[in-house]
């Protein structure tokens, strides 16, 4: 169904030459205009420093969308009249003669419509370039109507918090708030959005979502990929940076915000810095005891060989980076005061998961003896988009036996069309001028101030607590034995793996903090009050 159209747009990706413009972005692009999401009246200038003649680089964006486009091989019909609106232009980011031929070409267009419509500016770049595109988009006008001209800012973000708010400086003297589009490709993600409607559009969960029944929440993100080719970018950032400090933290502020006043931009991303402000700090003592970090060693996954972490390119024999990360959290206000956050995330890992689990606390009448395993809450996110809910229920015969059995909502079962790529929903928000799944100048801030006592205390000490594991496997004993006394192991929603459905994931040694007949959270054993005393305040 043909839906309401934008006003006609004038798309630049600078670093379209790049891995991410063939990969994701005209693919998404691709995919919106045969579904008749973008306007009538749109082009799409992509400008890079590489020479390349216009048909040559049609043909290898082609291919692009035929390898990787979540609807498989481009329509040649529709290709062929999409990729008319395709214009190259070869130029340096650093010289003032790229952006004299942009502009002519973006009047070009607009004059020929005789409209002036949106202009989005994807910076496809590595970080270095964002401050010198972004001036020369302002010293030639280009960028300089706040209700039509948008930039769209990949991550990293800066590198800490101090480069992060010299960055926003910068852009806040030449660009309103408003234009600037910090994307994470997590918040598109179909089950991403689905959590708020899953929260605030179905009562019977929200009166649970607090301390008073929620043991605590589990957020993992394990890749099966390797560092590969990405040595160089991948030695200086490492996974606290590159996952924790944006995707990670931007799924636990979902999970953890309260309702926002309406489903409006501002209003949701308000929640959000509520959450992030509200993390307890670490003390330098306190992340040493709260977060593991490990580097891959040599393995196998899915029976490849994989290379140690130090012997990949580009990658210092010596180095120290972190490929795996895990850490417990506390949010220190009246709706989750004393819940830990368990946040991990690792490469070459078995498999491909991005799951949120939400562990109810024990029931607190125990009339059945095999009543053993809590309630919880699985979100899969990726690769199953699910959600499930575990309960005990009867086993089937002449006598009372318990049984763990799971509720499931999948979108492979209940919806027939093909979900958007996450770049799909994104871009196209950009272009209807909807922030509500992009990030805020100071919310960015704020996930950096969360992650600095972790950067700062591995600084002081970079080989203190480095843990190691074998590739193919789910990383060091250190980060299950963080999990306790609420859980042994990490779940992983593998409906094939021993820990994902039944009750070996679970340390029945030190069952979950019950509630008193008050409502009070009580801890359940001596571990567990050592366990909230470590990560007190100073």
């Amino acid at each position: 169904m043909k839906q309401e159209k934008v006003l006609p747009a004038a798309i630049t990706i600078f670093g379209a030459k790049g891995d991410l413009a063939r990969r994701k972005l005209i693919p998404a692009l691709y995919n919106l205009y045969a579904d008749e999401h973008l306007p009538d009246q749109f082009s799409i200038f992509c400008v890079d420093f590489l020479t390349i003649e216009q048909g040559a680089y049609r043909d290898w964006l082609l291919e692009g969308v035929d390898q990787f486009s979540r609807t498989g091989k481009a329509d040649r019909q529709k290709w062929a009249q999409f990729s008319k609106s395709i214009i190259y232009i070869q130029g340096d980011f650093m010289q003032a003669a790229t952006y004299t031929t942009l502009k002519t070409a973006i009047k070009k267009f607009e004059d020929t419509e005789k409209v002036r419509g949106i202009r989005m500016f994807y910076f496809a770049v590595a970080p270095r370039f964002i401050e010198p595109i972004a001036d020369a988009l302002c010293n030639n006008k280009l960028c300089n109507r706040d209700t039509l001209d948008r930039i769209v800012v990949e991550k990293p973000f800066g590198t800490d918090l101090d480069s992060a708010k010299k960055l926003n400086r910068y852009m806040s003297k030449r660009f309103k708030e408003k234009q600037i589009y910090h994307i994470d490709h997590y918040l598109g993600k179909e089950m991403v959005q689905n959590i708020m409607a899953f929260r605030f559009a179905n009562y019977v969960f929200e009166p649970l979502w607090n301390n008073k029944y929620i043991d605590h929440v589990q957020i993992s993100v394990a890749e099966e990929v390797s560092v590969g080719k990405r040595g160089g970018y991948y030695d200086s950032s490492g996974a606290l940076r590159d996952m924790i400090q944006n995707h990670l933290l931007q799924l636990l502020c979902i999970i953890a915000m309260n309702c926002p006043k309406q489903y409006e931009a501002e209003a949701i991303r308000d929640e959000k810095v509520k959450v992030l402000k509200n993390i307890r700090p670490f003390t330098t003592e306190q992340v040493f005891k709260n977060v593991v970090r490990a580097q891959y060693t040599a393995g196998r996954v899915h029976g490849e060989d994989r290379p140690a972490y130090r012997d990949e390119e580009q990658v210092a024999k010596d180095s120290n980076t972190e490929t795996l990360v895990a850490a417990k959290f506390f949010i220190d206000n009246d709706r989750w005061k004393g819940v830990p956050f368990f946040l991990r995330t690792g490469k070459d890992m078995p498999r491909q998961s991005s799951v949120i689990m939400i562990q109810f606390k024990d029931s607190p009448h125990k009339i059945f003896k095999d009543d053993v395993l809590p309630n919880r809450l699985m979100i899969s996110i990726q690769p199953e988009l699910e959600i499930g809910l575990l309960f005990e229920g009867k086993e089937p015969g002449l006598h009372m036996k318990l049984v763990p059995v799971e509720m499931d909502f999948m979108y492979k079962g209940n919806y027939m069309q093909s979900l958007p790529e996450a770049y799909e929903a994104l871009l196209l928000d950009v272009l209807e001028g909807d922030a509500t799944q992009f990030m805020r100048a100071d919310q960015i801030e704020w996930a950096w101030k969360v992650v600095m006592p972790i950067i700062e205390a591995w600084k002081k000490s970079p080989k203190k607590g480095l843990q190691f594991y074998e590739a193919g496997t789910w990383g060091p004993k250190a980060a299950d034995a963080l999990l306790k006394p609420h859980a042994k192991a990490w779940y992983t929603f593998d409906h094939e793996s021993e820990g994902a459905t039944t009750p070996a994931a679970f340390d029945d040694s030190h069952a979950p903090s019950r509630v008193d007949g008050n409502g009070t959270p009580e801890m359940s054993n001596p571990a567990e009050k050592e366990a909230e005393q470590e990560t007190s305040h100073a």
